[in-house]
């Protein structure tokens, strides 16, 4: 629920140069925490790659989806035992999907405010 509650509390602090990566940070080590704990909180890594590829500038946020998934594979690799190759190509095409959307939806504004 904290986690919930810091995520939702995103749009107020993510446009400030040094709020929103903090509260980036806040809430990805909070996702940590869960994900350790937890598996299904694993999953809730991908809203994350959103945020990520939204506070960020470009290399930053390429940077943070690589490793934000990379350690939501180790994290579901660790909680089932062993590392098969859904855990492996799953959240790979996720991130790589989220990644697309995310560009494609900054491509329309930009062009929308040109217009």
């Amino acid at each position: 629920m904290l986690l919930g509650l810091l995520y939702a509390a995103g749009p107020a602090v993510q446009a400030r140069a040094v709020a929103g990566p903090a509260w980036l940070g806040l809430v990805t080590g909070g996702w940590a925490v869960l994900a350790v704990l937890a598996p299904p909180f694993v999953w809730v890594a991908f809203p994350l790659l959103f945020a990520y590829l939204h506070v960020l500038p470009l290399w930053g946020a390429m940077f943070g989806v690589t490793v934000l998934t990379s350690a939501a594979v180790v994290a579901a690799a660790w909680h089932a035992g062993e590392l098969t190759t859904p855990l492996l190509v799953g959240p790979g095409v996720a991130a790589a999907v989220v990644t697309l959307l995310a560009l494609a939806c900054k491509a329309l504004r930009a062009e929308a405010d040109r217009e």
